[in-house]
């Protein structure tokens, strides 16, 4: 496994919403430790805010210069305050096509396509829950989701937690503590290739921005394929906790790392989307594989990183 990844370009999606400017805000971190240019794009359709259809070239040029000039200062806006942030490697693209079709089509040779969602999701917004998992779902690169809370979902969040508390208690939902500093890299194996790349990615995050590595393989019985000795009865769940810890163990020696990143394996018993969701709680950034095809590599179905692009409680990125 490479201690270095493709310089190729960090491609953004930004709609002037603060999703993607909190997205825009993480390539540039991202940028800052690697070198890597930024591409803030913004797929734009005719809308009501934009006047009557022009009918002439010189009122298309026009349009599309209004167009420039609103990502120019929705860029300016999102990284109002990031002194250590500089805009040197950053290219600013307007096309005119849907969000995912410029995203899918400028992107199609990134390092990686970012964007952005809030906790719970906008059905009204360019990138709600639905259209980052349809990325996810089509792009041939890594799509890293990063995730905001707002005021509104905290709120709401209370008030289900006080509602299903019994009387006379005030309790609150216990939100992630996301300035815990050291949270790890987690990522989710299951001996596919595609979990064979999702790894070399997490790695390389892990090396990049000095965290640990945590490699979590979540098991169901079916996941296993054969449990020796088992070959007619059903295996017990200890005999399957040490035939998920073999295979774990042989896919680990299978990998290299980059020196320097402390790497932790675990297996456990449970299915994969809940135990990675149960990790997102306390990792600062989640990866995966998008799919497999049969038998271990149908581990990651696209219905476990749907599932993870909507409910993950950190930063996500589904590897293809």
């Amino acid at each position: 496994m490479a201690d270095n990844m493709n310089l190729a370009d960090i491609v953004v999606g930004v709609d002037g919403s603060d999703e993607s400017f909190a997205a825009l805000r993480w390539a540039l971190r991202e940028s800052q430790l690697t070198g890597q240019q930024v591409n803030a794009v913004y797929g734009w359709t005719r809308s009501w805010d934009m006047g009557p259809e022009p009918d002439s070239e010189d009122g298309w040029e026009q349009l599309r210069l209004r167009i420039a000039e609103r990502l120019r200062d929705w860029v300016d806006a999102a990284v109002a305050g990031m002194d250590d942030v500089s805009l040197d490697k950053v290219k600013l693209t307007s096309v005119h096509a849907s969000g995912s079709a410029a995203l899918l089509k400028i992107g199609e040779d990134a390092q990686q396509l970012v964007v952005g969602r809030r906790s719970l999701g906008r059905v009204a917004r360019w990138f709600t829950g639905s259209f980052s998992a349809s990325l996810a779902e089509e792009a041939t690169v890594p799509v890293t989701v990063v995730r905001i809370f707002s005021d509104e979902d905290e709120s709401m969040q209370d008030a289900i937690a006080n509602a299903l508390t019994p009387a006379n208690v005030t309790t609150g939902y216990d939100r992630p503590n996301l300035e815990i500093s050291g949270r790890p890299v987690v990522v989710g194996v299951d001996g596919s290739a595609t979990s064979r790349r999702a790894l070399e990615f997490a790695a390389h995050e892990a090396l990049v921005h000095g965290l640990p590595l945590h490699v979590l393989f979540c098991w169901q019985l079916r996941d296993l394929g054969t449990v020796p000795g088992y070959e007619n009865a059903i295996a017990s769940v200890e005999a399957g906790q040490n035939r998920a810890e073999h295979m774990l163990s042989d896919l680990m020696r299978g990998a290299s790392f980059p020196d320097g990143v402390d790497v932790h394996a675990h297996a456990f018993h449970i299915a994969a989307a809940k135990g990675l969701i149960a990790a997102s709680r306390y990792a600062s950034h989640l990866v995966v594989g998008s799919r497999g095809l049969s038998g271990l590599d149908a581990h990651f179905l696209g219905s476990v990183s749907k599932q993870l692009v909507v409910l993950s409680e950190c930063t996500l990125t589904v590897v293809h």
